[in-house]
């Protein structure tokens, strides 16, 4: 309630008008309508699905930018998203420069298939060497003997390969590089294993459709991909000879079988080249990756509240999106492990 002395100093329209924005102001709600996030498009399809059920079902609007793993880190780093999203866990070096504030919480697990455009090939086998002898650039021709000798009866044609790529940081490319590191040694010390490489050899082509796209237009080529992707393009994938000799087709059942490993509690793992015997060789998991210290960049602590509890739906409820869009959901053993990760975030050095 304004008093009456102040109500004769209020003569002046102008300062009126600002008292009444003032007040109004003050009744103004500090909802959270909106989260921003940002990073890999392996894990883009799921995302999409589980942001548009979280908007539904609890208002607010995640806006998630596919831009890549290597966006995802930079945006994070930057402070101008609420969260990063990577198929790549950050190495110990990367987290001691952002002060060991940037926490893994792993969402899901996937396959990368290996795709390939052979008019009236409908089946084909790799073997680690063969598939990292593609990619150095080393074999050259698919009628070449490495390929035809573990693809017996099939008739390969005397093509040109044309291996593809992607052009962008990608945690896809991470997966990928890290599998044929361990399963060739030239290849890890000619090449290596990161977001972002220089390829000896091919195309490149931008995010999993990018790929996908050249792939599918090119007569001869063969690229990797986020097993979804090749699915919803109806694409032929190979099958992969892993550490056991079992040639083996991406498929929820063979990640989940690759995840069937003990994992550190801070989750940064890599499960590619398998032990177990039925399990996909180029598997992994995707990660959300968030700030500990939420108070950053001036946002508030609804925010921050917010922003757990969208990444709490997403180990629990929101697993059940996983499955019908072929990523494996989250076993109990890591479910409890990202559950920890999630408490130990704080705001103002508070817990949340």
């Amino acid at each position: 309630m304004i008093n009456k002395k102040f109500k004769k100093i209020l003569k002046n329209g102008t300062v009126l008008s600002l008292l009444m924005l003032s007040l109004v102001g003050c009744g103004k709600s500090d909802k959270v309508t909106e989260l921003q996030g940002a990073g890999a498009t392996f894990p883009y399809p799921l995302y999409s699905k589980m942001f548009d059920a979280y908007h539904k079902e609890f208002g607010p609007k995640i806006n998630y930018q596919s831009i890549g793993s290597g966006g995802g880190i930079r945006q994070l780093k930057n402070k101008t998203v609420d969260f990063g999203a990577s198929d790549a866990f950050m190495s110990n070096k990367a987290l001691k420069e952002s002060g060991n504030n940037i926490l893994h919480i792993p969402i899901c697990l996937g396959a990368v298939a290996i795709l390939y455009n052979l008019p009236g090939v409908s089946q084909l086998k790799l073997t680690p060497d063969v598939l990292a002898g593609i990619f150095l650039g080393n074999i050259s021709k698919w009628n070449d003997s490495s390929i035809q000798q573990i693809n017996p009866g099939v008739k390969l044609p005397d093509l040109r390969i044309v291996s593809v790529h992607r052009s962008d940081g990608s945690g896809t490319t991470f997966i990928f590089t890290d599998y044929l590191s361990k399963i060739s040694k030239p290849w890890l010390d000619k090449v290596g294993r990161g977001k972002s490489i220089n390829w000896p050899d091919g195309l490149g082509g931008k995010g999993n459709a990018g790929v996908a796209g050249i792939v599918q237009q090119t007569p001869g080529a063969i690229g990797y991909i986020g097993h979804i992707y090749a699915v919803q393009n109806k694409m032929a994938v190979a099958s992969l000879r892993n550490k056991s000799g079992k040639y083996i087709e991406p498929s929820l059942e063979a990640v989940a079988k690759a995840a069937n490993t003990t994992i550190p509690n801070d989750t940064r793992a890599s499960i590619t080249d398998t032990s177990a015997k039925y399990g996909y060789p180029i598997s992994g998991f995707t990660w959300i990756l968030s700030y500990k210290e939420q108070n950053f960049n001036s946002r508030s602590i609804k925010q921050a509240q917010e922003t757990k509890k969208l990444l709490e739906w997403m180990i629990g409820d929101g697993q059940r999106f996983a499955e019908p869009l072929l990523y494996a959901p989250l076993t109990p053993s890591v479910v409890k492990k990202a559950q920890k990760i999630i408490e130990s975030i704080t705001y103002s050095g508070k817990a949340l």
